[in-house]
């Protein structure tokens, strides 16, 4: 399956920029919308250039059954991606009747990263959902997803006087190596050329909740490891910037 609105590059232009105009240690554009569903406690529509998800934060009186009687609550996380998000229509996965490996991969990630901000145990027997759906995909869904995932839960607990639970930001971006050069930020035709790709998923405290990396045809090294890392911290600060420049305008 083809994924994206343009045709992987053959080469890494000369100069070190990028097909889209970008130097290798640039973000794509990024946007952040908030409220752009009416009924959601949190939403916002996330941008890191062509790929957009919309994100959705639902507060519930309920906890799963392991959790009643606890007083604590819980934070969990959906992923999908609508038809044609990608260049070919794919098929809802509700219509196959089953959520496939992938999917349910990113949900657990998105779940995992947002539970790593929020004191659950002080939140009451309450659950958040956040739904994260994909309307343009053109590489890094999932960062975009816990990214956007996080503006939403954010919104929906300042709004309803929650905001005391979260423990800090959270954000994910992906960085790799392509012909020997670090780059931030991957699109899809970068990632799918991408000697070593890692998406990094880290908290305003310098700390991660997730490093997923791969080498493909050739091993990387501790110091070309580090230097990921570094990138990706660059990264995540301005994406923290962004996130709390969107929540400045959540009112109670």
């Amino acid at each position: 399956m083809s994924i994206g609105n343009r045709p992987p590059a053959a080469s890494a232009p000369r100069g070190g920029i990028r097909a889209d105009g970008r130097h290798p240690g640039d973000l794509r554009p990024i946007e952040i919308t908030l409220g752009v569903q009416k009924w959601a406690e949190g939403s916002c529509l996330v941008r890191f250039g062509d790929t957009q998800v919309l994100c959705a934060a639902t507060i519930e009186d309920r906890v799963p059954p392991h959790l009643r009687g606890t007083g604590t609550g819980w934070v969990t996380g959906t992923y999908e991606m609508l038809p044609r998000a990608t260049a070919e229509r794919s098929e809802r996965e509700s219509a196959k009747g089953k959520v496939g490996g992938r999917t349910h991969e990113i949900q657990r990630l998105v779940g995992r990263s947002l539970r790593g901000i929020v004191d659950m145990a002080k939140m009451g027997e309450r659950t958040i959902t956040v739904d994260c759906d994909v309307i343009v995909a053109d590489g890094g869904t999932r960062t975009a997803s816990i990214t956007g995932g996080y503006v939403a839960l954010a919104a929906a607990m300042i709004t309803y006087g929650m905001d005391r639970h979260l423990l800090g930001h959270i954000a994910a971006v992906s960085v790799g190596i392509i012909d020997g050069v670090k780059m931030l930020d991957l699109d899809y035709p970068e990632d799918s050329r991408a000697e070593v790709d890692f998406n990094v998923v880290g908290t305003d405290a310098g700390k991660y909740v997730e490093l997923q990396g791969t080498a493909e045809g050739k091993a990387f090294d501790r110091a070309a490891l580090d230097e990921l890392l570094d990138l990706a911290n660059t990264g995540l600060a301005t994406l923290f910037e962004a996130q709390a420049k969107a929540l400045a305008t959540v009112r109670r």
